[in-house]
């Protein structure tokens, strides 16, 4: 899909991956709703790019409501969605089922909710665009976030689901898989106190570059023109992921020399 002279709603927009989608899809020519808890840094990124902005929890339908009636009342129907919001989840395996909950609902039910929403029009019009920013570990895992880990999953097979049901009545779907981005998602973990955070911090840096969020934000608007389903920055992931695919027990035993040798190291 050509993005010029699009309408295109971004959630988690405020900063990092969300904040590089917005500016890129207002270069090419989109008009973007900018969509953020952080109504201040939201309405920064806006306002730069001649967009709107909304504050509000888009794991909340009545929130993804406001994002479509904006963007209806101010421009026009929404033509691609970016379900850019994620939250990391508690380290480990979580003490609470709160944590677990609060994880699924931003990182998989935001998507199937906005989908919800979406798909009535897109389906009468013949066309539409939805983007998940999902994670390597959605195709892998992360060490020392299960949470994480266990949504993201969710969150590429919501997103394969979208494209089997609907890629052939106009509507596409793209699934961002990165590994390392320089967000505060990433520096909170580097910086963070407790072991669990450390460890999954130092496993991503590790494991591949450390990408700028402008550098991911090129990956899927080239997708997006491509109609390619999976993007993935580090291109390195998809052998990873078929290392995993071809001999499962060797991989997870890699995966635990991999976890025992970052647990020997600092976060520095």
């Amino acid at each position: 899909m050509n993005v010029a002279g699009k309408i295109a709603a971004v959630t988690g927009g405020a900063s990092g991956i969300g904040a590089a989608l917005a500016r890129r899809l207002s270069e090419a020519g989109a008009t973007v709703i900018v969509a953020d808890l952080d109504e201040v840094g939201a309405a920064a990124v806006a306002d730069s790019i001649g967009g709107v902005a909304l504050a509000g929890d888009v794991s909340r339908t009545d929130v993804l409501q406001e994002i479509i009636a904006l963007a209806e009342d101010h421009f026009g129907p929404v033509d691609l969605f970016f379900a850019n919001a994620g939250l990391a989840g508690d380290p480990g395996i979580g003490d609470e089922d709160e944590g677990w909950q609060r994880a699924i609902e931003v990182n998989v039910l935001a998507h199937v909710r906005a989908a919800r929403l979406l798909l009535p029009s897109w389906l009468a019009r013949g066309s539409g665009y939805f983007v998940a920013t999902a994670s390597a570990a959605g195709l892998l895992t992360e060490i020392g976030a299960a949470q994480y880990s266990v949504t993201k999953h969710s969150a590429v097979a919501f997103s394969e689901w979208l494209a089997v049901s609907y890629g052939d009545r106009g509507v596409g779907v793209s699934c961002l898989c990165p590994m390392g981005v320089s967000t505060n998602m990433l520096d909170s973990g580097i910086q963070a106190s407790d072991e669990a955070s450390q460890l999954r911090a130092r496993v991503v840096t590790r494991a591949g570059s450390v990408l700028e969020p402008g550098e991911v934000a090129q990956c899927v608007l080239d997708a997006v023109e491509e109609e390619r389903f999976l993007v993935l920055p580090h291109p390195e992931v998809l052998e990873y992921f078929r290392r995993k695919t071809s001999d499962y027990d060797r991989w997870l035993r890699g995966m635990r020399r991999l976890q025992a040798s970052a647990s020997k190291g600092s976060a520095a």
